[in-house]
């Protein structure tokens, strides 16, 4: 049995610093995509891409690349110099956060590692959180790739694949996390299992959340509880619909957006139902490391239900900037309380030991 140290708060610290960056990035990304920043920037220059333009001349030199893109053609193409700063703006600071992310997280890592204050066990399951966070980036900029030819959008499929990656990097930072506080109890049985079917309608759900931001699908439907009147659209009840043709040229015809608003809608009010369902009949039977981590997942999915319909209810001629954000953050942090509420119902799994790692 794998024998646990007593992490310092140095590295608890930088740990947790670690997984509000990650947060950080994903709803800058978001913000990216409701701004329509995400084109803005044509290529990916790791090293000289920190610097912005320092002057009006290279500000201009990058307006023209923007305009060889589809989005200014079929969506931009009245777009000045300010404009284009604005959007500007957001894609570099989601880049620059990823950026200083790796620099917040990789140095000290390093130093870490030499000064031996880590163990192999926490050495491995971080090289995952960087080995993610790197693939993440590439399929980060494989997607903006998407989206620089014939269509003025990224792909909604790569982004969901995007987006994914950076929730499985997120994941991977809470196990960290969840080890070094030692987060490890005694559940009943059957308590780490229903936490686990909410855990997989949540992926689902995420999965769903990516394309509906992919596909725009929010502006097909902006009606709640009907969807424009009905409960299931009628695209979705003409059988010769279902074809891969429609599901892949979803920004030709509305049977993809359809479907998918559909199902994360459907998804939506079952986990809310679970949720609600495991928090009253369970709350007091779990035991009190997991009660704070149960009640918080109860009110955030209250919250991003209602977060999600004001979202709908608010478009005019795109996603409001502020639900369609704020939903985004709140999702998130779900999924987290509940990957804190899966570990502190864990089985002990290891034994404390007394002696501290070396404080350097």
């Amino acid at each position: 049995m794998r024998k646990k140290y007593l992490y310092t708060k140095t590295i608890r610290f930088w740990l947790l610093t670690g997984l509000v960056m990650l947060i950080g990035q994903v709803i800058l990304g978001g913000i990216t995509r409701l701004t329509g920043s995400g084109l803005s920037i044509t290529s990916w220059d790791i090293i000289t891409g920190v610097i912005p333009p320092m002057n009006k001349q290279q500000w201009l030199e990058l307006f023209e690349l923007y305009k060889q893109t589809p989005q200014f053609h079929k969506i931009n193409a009245d777009f000045t110099l300010r404009d284009f700063k604005f959007i500007y703006f957001w894609e570099y600071m989601h880049r620059l956060w990823v950026r200083t992310l790796g620099i917040i997280f990789l140095i000290p890592f390093i130093i870490f590692v030499i000064r031996r204050q880590i163990d192999i066990f926490l050495i491995k399951r971080l090289s995952l959180v960087v080995f993610l966070t790197a693939l993440t980036a590439s399929a980060g900029w494989i997607m903006v790739l998407s989206g620089l030819v014939d269509r003025p959008w990224v792909n909604a499929y790569k982004l969901t694949l995007h987006f994914m990656l950076a929730v499985l990097t997120i994941g991977a930072m809470v196990k960290c996390i969840a080890d070094v506080y030692l987060m490890e109890n005694k559940p009943k049985k059957g308590h780490t299992r229903f936490v686990m079917i909410l855990l997989a309608f949540t992926t689902l759900q995420l999965i769903f959340a990516g394309l509906m931001a992919g596909m725009r699908a929010g502006l097909y439907y902006a009606s709640w509880p009907s969807m424009n009147g009905a409960f299931i659209p009628e695209v979705l009840l003409d059988k010769n619909n279902w074809t891969l043709h429609n599901l892949t040229n979803y920004d030709r015809f509305a049977f993809a957006p359809a479907l998918v608003q559909f199902v994360h809608r459907l998804l939506a009010y079952i986990i809310l139902l679970l949720t609600v369902y495991f928090y009253h009949k369970k709350r007091n039977k779990v035991h009190t490391s997991a009660i704070k981590w149960l009640t918080v997942s109860y009110f955030l999915v209250v919250f991003q239900v209602f977060l999600g319909i004001m979202t709908l209810l608010k478009i005019k001629t795109g996603i409001p900037l502020v639900y369609g954000t704020l939903h985004q953050l709140v999702g998130i942090l779900y999924v987290i309380s509940l990957l804190f509420l899966y570990y502190s119902l864990r089985k002990k799994i290891s034994i404390w030991s007394k002696k501290k790692l070396p404080q350097g």
